[in-house]
């Protein structure tokens, strides 16, 4: 059974086709578990994007909830009151998707499923069209699974319509594929995505064996090898020169390297000719191959201008820079009360990349929106708290331009964790300015 189908008419955004999981997290003595918690990588990916979507625009986030036979239905108005476009698909055949997250007394993670995991793909977005024509897709999965999710993807959506422009990808690579033995399908999945986000031990990982025996160490409390992190940048940027695609390294409280090429440039638009000719058109059935005895050298060579050719491309040298956590190192003891658990920071920091891009935002300022997201998900247990306040926003109160609609569609003015998102924006993109 299915609840909540998204409006035909309605645009998306954003679309994660990360799963919903429920967790149990068990924690050191003397600290009691938990358990339904909500989790998984689509969940928190969903909720990062929702962050900078005040209602109306709640409504453009799009994602797939599968509730089986134990699910809670005490969450199911949590998840209502965020007023996104969530598909709940209740299946009474099966349990609800299950993990359990335990961490040690040096706050490493450990990680494994307790019921059979259920997949999204591309068939799951087909039976609601509009979900596949979303301006973003957020993708957690294997390379070659990458691959074959984005060949779908793009497949289907010209079904629907042959003209509609290429969307947004954002990747992170599944953890357990971030070995050596993968490193070559990492390579040729590259030109498949805009956004490639591992955090740096599962970077490094796909150039060496893993860095600790526990191939859960969380990467929020690891070492920092920035030299090897950027090297490996270097080496992946270059084995695809020609194509136009980010990588994201989420470094916990180190922050985030960003590394961009330039990608393919194009020649400027050739000039008329110095002899005013025109080019004609080759017929179809135009024969090619070497100089023949009957050419006329001096017409062949007529047009020629060689310095118009001398004119070299235009280069873009890309990007590659060091932005900080929004809780960052150097005032980690200041803000260590505020950092209750890290689960879901990242796939929230690419939920909120995700809609950036998807709304015309640079990069490196999409980035601090990822940022500010996952600064929300360290504040507590599970999901932050979404505070509604019922007058209209004050009008006189300039608030940093996350949105594209007017103070008066806007029906009230919210909160996360009691405080403003756009305010906590503003800040760390004035911190950000700052440090240049």
């Amino acid at each position: 059974m299915e609840k909540d189908a998204e409006n035909s008419d309605q645009e998306y955004d954003f679309c994660t086709l990360g799963m919903f999981i429920l967790d149990e997290i068990h924690y050191p003595p003397p600290k009691l578990p938990v358990s339904d918690v909500l989790g998984g990588a689509g969940t928190y990916a969903a909720i990062g994007a929702r962050l900078f979507s005040p209602a109306p625009l709640s409504k453009r986030i799009s994602w797939i909830v599968d509730a089986g036979s134990d699910f809670p239905t005490s969450i199911i108005p949590l998840i209502k009151s965020w007023e996104t476009s969530v598909l709940l698909r209740i299946n009474s055949s099966r349990l609800t998707t299950r993990g359990l997250n335990s961490y040690d007394g040096s706050q490493k993670r450990n990680f494994k499923y307790l019921t059979p995991k259920l997949a999204l793909d591309v068939p799951d977005l087909e039976s609601h069209p509009a979900y596949l024509m979303s301006k973003s897709f957020h993708l957690i999965c294997s390379p070659l699974r990458c691959i074959s999710i984005v060949k779908k993807l793009l497949h289907a959506r010209k079904q629907l319509s042959p003209l509609a422009p290429k969307p947004i990808i954002v990747w992170e690579p599944v953890p357990y594929s971030c070995l050596p033995s993968e490193l070559l399908n990492l390579t040729n999945c590259l030109p498949y995505v805009d956004i490639c986000s591992p955090n740096h031990i599962e970077l490094l990982n796909f150039f060496s064996e893993p860095l600790s025996s526990d191939e859960n160490t969380d990467a929020a409390h690891s070492p920092l090898d920035a030299a090897s992190i950027e090297s490996a940048c270097e080496q992946l940027l270059a084995a695809m020169p020609l194509q136009t695609y980010a990588l994201v390294i989420r470094c916990g409280s180190h922050g985030v390297y960003i590394s961009k090429n330039g990608g393919r440039s194009c020649r400027p638009s050739r000039r008329p000719s110095p002899s005013g000719r025109t080019r004609q058109k080759r017929p179809a059935n135009h024969a090619r191959g070497g100089l023949t005895p009957d050419i006329d050298m001096e017409a062949l060579f007529a047009d020629f201008d060689p310095e118009h050719d001398r004119e070299p491309l235009p280069i873009n040298p890309g990007t590659s820079l060091w932005l900080p956590a929004y809780f960052d190192t150097l005032n980690e003891s200041k803000h260590q009360s505020q950092i209750i658990d890290p689960t879901g920071a990242g796939n929230s920091f690419l939920g909120a990349l995700a809609l950036a891009l998807a709304r015309g935002i640079a990069l490196e300022e999409a980035v601090c929106w990822g940022t500010v997201a996952a600064s929300f998900m360290l504040e507590q247990v599970g999901v932050p708290v979404c505070s509604k306040d019922t007058r209209k926003k004050d009008k006189n109160i300039k608030d940093v331009n996350f949105t594209t609609i007017t103070d008066d569609e806007c029906e009230y003015e919210e909160s996360w964790n009691e405080d403003s998102v756009s305010k906590r924006l503003d800040e760390f993109l004035q911190r950000v300015r700052c440090k240049k």
